[in-house]
């Protein structure tokens, strides 16, 4: 891998790790157009360091309220910061069990089929619309809310369901306010993200042996400046309802990729 292709994975990962595009839904339909033979086998390695870079960019833009939630984790009182920490930990349990327990038939998901990619863009198009309808509100997450939102996650492990998407229109639709939504839904996947890349080192699977130092370094600074980036940008854009945009973006595609596998 030489350091311009890093870059540009990088920057794809930075950007659709927050943009409400699916970055697994784009990535088969890419396959599917460019043949599964065609697109690079990115080492393991790579892949974490990459998801590490998006990790570590949402920790710098909410660094005030990741230590908000260590602090809760740590202390006995139920006040706000506990009660936010519990939250956290409360949405991640959905996608948790699904991976622990699904992982295998998720992976049917991710073989080329690509009239599930489709249909799941237009589930995603919906869903932003539905959100940028909704009224702003002062609403925090409550511990059912955050449950659900977990389920919204969880569903998005689907290739073609956004997860900034799905779980930013889930809790905009049941009230929260779309700023704090925003907040939530990427606050939520960074013990997910590091938890992963936990499992993948301490599993062996990885080899830091041999790797391409200076393209795997290229890769992570691209990853998290375009981390930083798109995940401001999706906060104000939350706020400004102008996820209307994407829904037209991922509604057209999802036609296109529902058409190209029925005629394709």
């Amino acid at each position: 891998m030489d350091i311009i292709d890093a870059i540009i994975l990088g920057i794809i990962q930075g950007l659709t790790e927050f943009l409400p595009v699916s970055s697994s839904g784009h990535l088969e339909l890419g396959k599917a157009i460019l043949g599964n033979d065609s697109l690079p086998e990115e080492s393991l390695l790579f892949t974490v360091i990459l998801h590490f870079a998006t990790a570590l960019s949402t920790i710098v833009v909410f660094r005030k309220d990741v230590w908000d939630i260590i602090k809760g984790l740590f202390q006995f009182n139920w006040n706000e910061q506990t009660q936010f920490s519990i939250k956290i930990i409360i949405s991640m349990i959905p996608a948790a069990l699904v991976g622990f327990f699904l992982e295998d038939f998720m992976e049917v998901f991710f073989d080329g089929a690509i009239i599930i990619v489709g249909i799941m863009l237009l589930v995603t198009a919906v869903l932003l619309y539905l959100a940028d309808l909704a009224k702003t509100t002062g609403k925090d997450v409550s511990f059912k809310n955050a449950f659900i939102i977990g389920l919204a996650q969880a569903v998005a492990m689907l290739p073609g369901i956004s997860r900034s998407g799905a779980t930013i229109s889930a809790a905009v639709l049941l009230g929260v306010d779309k700023t704090k939504s925003a907040r939530f839904s990427f606050l939520m996947v960074v013990p997910l993200i590091v938890g992963k890349v936990a499992k993948d080192i301490l599993s062996g699977e990885i080899n830091f042996e041999g790797g391409e130092t200076a393209a795997m370094g290229a890769g992570f600074i691209a990853a998290f400046l375009a981390g930083l980036a798109a995940c401001t940008w999706m906060i104000k854009l939350v706020r400004q309802s102008k996820l209307s945009y994407f829904a037209i973006y991922c509604l057209i595609v999802g036609l296109i990729a529902i058409a190209w596998s029925i005629w394709g």
